[in-house]
């Protein structure tokens, strides 16, 4: 179960006033996924799925990543991410 704190900066990261670039939104799809699902489990997209592939290995990349250390990276890079674009 993730902190209140993690969902206030979900909601936040929604409102930024800029949109963070590819690399940073997949970062933080990653961190999410881990910190609220846990390893990467489901099948890799296909070869043309080239969205559903980066967020795939977004995610898979960081398979063994505690759940609670996944939601603290989270919290922190959203933080680094509100400095940046607000």
């Amino acid at each position: 179960m993730v902190s209140q704190e993690f969902n206030d900066k979900a909601e936040a990261v929604k409102n930024l006033k800029t949109k963070p670039n590819n690399d940073e939104l997949l970062k933080l799809y990653g961190l999410f996924k881990q910190a609220t699902v846990g390893d990467n489990t489901t099948e890799k997209p296909g070869v043309f799925d080239f969205k559903g592939k980066a967020k795939w290995e977004a995610w898979d990349k960081l398979k063994g990543t505690s759940q609670e250390e996944a939601e603290q990276e989270y919290i922190a890079y959203v933080g680094d991410l509100e400095d940046k674009y607000n």
